[in-house]
Order: structure tokens, then sequence, then C-alpha cells
């Protein structure tokens, strides 16, 4: 081997890959870009186990893939929007590199998060999409609310409803950490265990600053995965 030769191997072993579950394209079914044709990178793990998850396919199998190989299935779908989710994205720590390399690239960034782990060093041009779990999560425990200090106007705050328990723990939440009118506030009933009727007419009664969401792929396709 050559020298220039084993120096292009050692670098292409150095580029920084990615376990990815799936890239698709679909509409997006929730938070701020809700309805708009989207990219989605789902990488592999995650080390919560909400009651709830709907992806738990994504908790081992997945494929090792360069940013940059990443980056081109993406172009190939020549949607502006892309979401990295998972799983647990920021659980691989090359995901903020892959957050970037998209913002660099023109598109129209969002993150989706457990809300367990440090948003700090996120592109900022990326809209951050922050769970906080509640009790019937099963993962209340996991929430880092070192995170709400750091939230935008473009970030977003997500609370899944699965209870009047949850939504009465919500509200206090929201008291207790003053969220209101630091971000957008989304409210969304747990599929298939609240009536979305009912969540509204709870928020309503209250009169809440937060924003009612159903999740708009389940209406349309259900519990399909990849969409």
């Amino acid at each position: 081997m050559t020298a220039a030769a084993d120096i292009g191997r050692r670098a292409a072993a150095k580029a920084p890959r990615l376990r990815v579950n799936e890239i698709f394209h679909s509409l997006q079914g929730e938070a701020d870009a809700v309805g708009f044709p989207t990219v989605f990178v789902r990488l592999t793990g995650c080390p919560l186990r909400c009651r709830y998850c709907d992806t738990q396919y994504a908790f081992h199998a997945g494929e090792w893939i360069e940013i940059g190989a990443i980056a081109e299935r993406v172009r190939e779908f020549g949607a502006q929007h892309v979401c990295v989710t998972g799983g647990e994205p920021l659980a691989q720590p090359h995901c903020l590199a892959l957050l970037a390399r998209l913002c660099d690239e023109g598109y129209r960034v969002s993150l989706e998060t457990s809300g367990a782990f440090d948003i700090a060093e996120v592109d900022p041009r990326v809209a951050r999409v922050v769970d906080v779990k509640t009790p019937a999560s099963g993962e209340a425990g996991r929430n880092l609310t070192a995170n709400f200090a750091l939230l935008r106007a473009g970030d977003q705050l997500k609370f899944v409803i699965c209870s009047r328990a949850d939504y009465d723990w919500s509200k206090e939440f929201l008291r207790e950490h003053a969220l209101a009118g630091r971000c957008q506030i989304l409210f969304s009933p747990a599929y298939g265990e609240l009536a979305p009727a009912q969540l509204a007419d709870w928020m309503l009664a209250d009169r809440l600053p937060v924003r009612f969401q159903l999740q708009l792929h389940k209406v349309l396709w259900g519990d399909a995965p990849g969409r």
C-alpha cells in the first residue's frame, strides 16, 4: 500500500458515522412543522423505556452510515424539512455534527429529543422539540430541567398526556418551572389512551397557554412504522 493510499484509508476509517435505523420521506406529524413534507433520519438507540413508545424497533436495529452518506440520502428526496429523531438521537455524540451538516446544506432542521440529554451544544439553527416525560411514561425522573433555561422561541416542549393525572401533573409542572412563554408548549393525547376531545376540553376549561396537537401521521396511517 502506498503512503497516500494508507492516509486515505485511515481518513476514511475516522470519518464520523452514526447508526441509522431508517431514513424516510413523510409528512411531519408533530410540532411546529406539522404537515410539511419532511425527510426523517431515525437514529438507533435510546436509554429510556417510555411505556407508550411506538418506535421500539429503533432500540437496536440499524446500520452504520457516514454523515456525508446520510446527507446524500436526504438530498435524494428533494424536501426542505429534515427531522432527526430516534430512539434518542443525542445518545450518539456525532448527532451534533449531522445536525450542523444538514443546516449547512440549507435545510430547515428539527431535532426530536427525549429531554434526558443536554441540548446546549445543538446547532442554534436547529428547532429543538424536547419531550417532558409525564408520570405515565414511566420516565419522569429523567427530565433534565437544566435544559429549560436554554430554550428559545423557535423550540418546543412536548407533553404526551395519558390521563387526567398526567394532565394535572403537567399543569403543575408548567407553573413550577415557569415554562409558559419560554417557547411553544405542546400538549398531545397519548395515542389510543386518551380521547383527543377530552384533552381539548380540559385545556379549554383551564385556559391553558399551550397548543393542542394530534399526531397527524397516526391519523393518516395509524401505527405503520416508517410513516
